[in-house]
């Protein structure tokens, strides 16, 4: 059974918008961060490395039937969308570089307000903490495709890398791999639920090394057909790092590296998938640290 052209060509041109979209964000990121040297660089780019990493870990799966047997294949397109809290938008900063006296300041975040705050020092100096790009959520797209199956095993893969136009940021790129496996199968048909297990890794750049992520998550996922409905939940552990480098302004500039910590967290998801014929989609909200919400359409058989 093949897939639609028209429908394949409307869904990759809602993805390449919200690809763009996010590339233009990390150039004005990568301008506004230049203006810090040390620990505060951490405590600004924080709530983008959550929301990357709540964004990866999303949409990976709108039911948890798998077939045991027979040749399956979804072509998909998921959006993902990180929702900043109100705590999100500033951090604990301190003066930098000598500038006297040392000052603690609640600056704005990346996703903080666009204005900046500014310190009077001594002898008439004066430090500026920059402003952020003053988001309420960040948003991801990406194209997905699921193969099976084998004895209830399924792979999926995600994939995409775009550059636009001349943009200084230079290109985006993610590659995602897990499979997931039908485990209701151990259980008999009196069953009443459709179970699976999956694992997947992924590794997402922005630019010539100006961010490096890598996200993993291992879960348990459930779901229960009628008709064509299927609402599903899952339970699973996550972890994400991030690595960023970028100049500092000035003359002459300083190359810095920030490795920032780990996020290792549970996060539940709650969704409900639809399928008519070929066509399907789902919608979910994911509940942990940093929530986001997911949306897909795919077309396959």
């Amino acid at each position: 059974m093949r897939v639609p052209a028209r429908c394949v060509k409307v869904a990759l041109c809602v993805l390449l918008l919200l690809v763009w979209a996010s590339q233009a964000g990390a150039q004005s990121a990568e301008t506004q961060l230049s203006a810090y040297t040390g620990e505060n660089a951490e405590g600004y780019l924080q709530p983008l490395a959550n929301a990357f990493g709540a964004n990866l870990n999303s949409g990976l799966f709108r039911s948890a039937h798998i077939p045991l047997e027979g040749v399956n294949v979804s072509v998909e397109v998921v959006a993902m969308m990180a929702l900043f809290a109100d705590e999100d938008a500033t951090f604990e900063a301190t003066t930098e570089e000598g500038f006297h006296p040392e000052t603690p300041v609640d600056a704005p975040t990346v996703v903080g307000s666009g204005e900046a705050v500014t310190v009077d020092g001594t002898w008439g100096t004066t430090f500026a903490f920059p402003g952020g790009l003053d988001l309420n959520s960040f948003a991801l797209a990406a194209p997905q495709v699921r193969i099976g199956s084998f004895r209830g095993t399924e792979a999926i893969i995600r994939y995409i890398a775009v550059e636009v136009g001349d943009s200084d940021i230079g290109n985006v790129s993610l590659l995602g791999l897990g499979a997931r496996h039908n485990v209701s199968q151990y259980f008999g048909p009196a069953f009443p639920v459709d179970m699976a297990v999956g694992f997947f890794w992924q590794k997402f750049d922005v630019g010539d090394d100006f961010i490096a992520a890598n996200a993993t998550t291992f879960g348990v996922q459930a779901s229960k057909s009628f008709g064509f409905i299927e609402p599903y939940a899952g339970l699973a552990f996550d972890s994400f790092s991030m690595d960023v480098t970028y100049e500092t302004g000035g003359s002459p500039s300083e190359e810095v590296d920030i490795s920032l910590d780990s996020e290792s967290s549970v996060h539940m998801t709650l969704g409900v998938g639809l399928q008519v014929a070929i066509v399907s989609a789902f919608a979910e909200y994911n509940i942990a640290g940093q929530s986001s919400l997911a949306f897909g359409i795919g077309f396959g058989f």
